[in-house]
């Protein structure tokens, strides 16, 4: 079985508790797109995790973790996020966590320019976490960057990096002004953190393949939401990778593979961090109250989330380009509180109501949400575990959003603890 698990909004969806959930079936998870960019939350009978980098099975002892080629790697991110599994007693070893030789290193001067070019921008900044990953994949399809797979042949690496820092410092030096990069503190970083990593570094592709002809099975963890894919995704407020699930086998360096299931993960509300349209959005106490009782702050950042209702037409869309095969709804528990329920079942553009999500840019910050409301069902559902133990108003909530979305609900989380969810059908 290959399953893809995917955000189908704006990110912060609940893909780690999902992944870490139902990793238990599967014998490997691939990381296949992003970087640190975006955090995975798990909590479990371990503790509670934030991983950034690690596919979020590398929990469980018999599951092998592959970041595989569509990835990008900050080493010294890697580094602490594998000494902080440790110090909470999870061991990191070869053959528990696999990286790709062709996956790209971001590099500490990825990290300067994104820097650089949000502070250029002004009030007209994308929303950047600063970690680099714009630069670092622009560089990749410059065809100048330093691989994974670098780290093996150190005796070729200065040479090459040599290179692409003399056409890069023309940029630092001559474009923004700052002191260029020096070629013995790259090489002093990547002797610190990437030397550690050696024994990780294989051919993921042939391993993998090796894998699917065993029959062995897959789960490919996505990064972020439909809603943040460069191409279909609210550009350029976007990320700068391919976060769909038809991407997964390339991304996990298998292109010939085919996806048996794409599972969605939706949150029971809406959320996003950063920049750019978020129709949907509620303000003041109304999405207050709303931020604190999801613990909506960036897991990568900190930041406070923006929040609003369910959004009926960006949900529908990214289900739609995630390719779905069912939904799982997380933090459905964190509606207990209201006596009704928002949500955004349309949008208004030019006076006009509007079912599709617009592709332009200029007309999704035009468009207005068009509010209805709900039920609530004003309990606490922390403790239901079947279908049957959920109040009526909950169960036509679950309901509702299945037709709106036109995609089948097989899990709802009704809490962050691994066992805290239902299963529909």
């Amino acid at each position: 079985m290959l399953t893809s698990i995917v955000g189908t909004n704006w990110g912060d969806e609940g893909k780690g508790r999902m992944v870490d959930l139902l990793s238990e079936r599967y014998d490997i998870v691939v990381r296949y797109q992003g970087g640190n960019n975006a955090g995975h939350t798990v909590v479990n009978d371990k503790g509670k995790f934030v991983m950034n980098l690690m596919p979020s099975g590398i929990l469980r002892e018999d599951t092998a973790n592959v970041l595989g080629p569509g990835i990008v790697i900050d080493l010294e991110h890697l580094h602490g996020e594998v000494q902080r599994l440790r110090q909470a007693g999870i061991e990191i070893a070869p053959g528990h966590l696999i990286i790709s030789d062709r996956a790209t290193i971001c590099l500490p001067y990825h990290k300067l320019l994104d820097g650089l070019e949000e502070d250029r921008l002004g009030d007209k900044k994308f929303g950047s976490t600063r970690r680099g990953i714009s630069p670092v994949y622009a560089d990749k399809y410059m065809k100048k960057t330093i691989r994974m797979g670098d780290l093996l042949h150190w005796d070729t690496l200065r040479d090459r990096l040599a290179g692409i820092l003399e056409w890069k410092n023309l940029t630092v030096e001559k474009g923004y002004g700052h002191a260029p990069i020096l070629l013995e503190e790259i090489m002093d970083w990547l002797e610190r953190y990437g030397r550690p990593v050696l024994p990780y570094i294989c051919d993921t592709t042939a391993y993998l393949s090796e894998a699917v002809k065993a029959g062995k099975s897959i789960i490919f963890e996505a990064q972020l939401g439909a809603l943040r894919d460069i191409d279909f995704g609210i550009y350029p407020y976007t990320s700068a990778s391919t976060t769909l699930a038809a991407y997964a086998p390339i991304g996990a360096g298998i292109p010939f593979a085919h996806l048996d299931e794409s599972i969605g993960i939706m949150k029971a509300y809406s959320s996003c961090v950063g920049e750019g349209p978020f129709t949907c959005e509620l303000f003041g106490p109304e999405a207050d109250a709303l931020r604190e009782a999801g613990g909506e702050y960036g897991a990568a950042t900190g930041r406070p989330r923006r929040v609003g209702g369910f959004d009926v037409v960006a949900s529908r869309y990214g289900a739609l380009m995630q390719g779905c095969s069912y939904i799982a709804l997380t933090k459905l528990d964190v509606l207990s509180y209201m006596d009704r329920i928002p949500v955004c079942a349309a949008y208004e553009l030019g006076g006009k109501r509007i079912d599709s999500f617009p592709a332009d840019i200029d007309d999704l910050e035009a468009a207005k949400p068009v509010y209805e409301y709900l039920p609530g069902f004003a309990c606490d559902i922390s403790a239901c575990r079947n279908v049957e133990d959920l109040p009526e108003a909950a169960l036509a909530y679950i309901r509702y959003i299945e037709k709106a979305v036109g995609c089948p609900i097989k899990y709802v989380s009704v809490g962050a603890e691994r066992d805290a969810y239902i299963t529909m059908f």
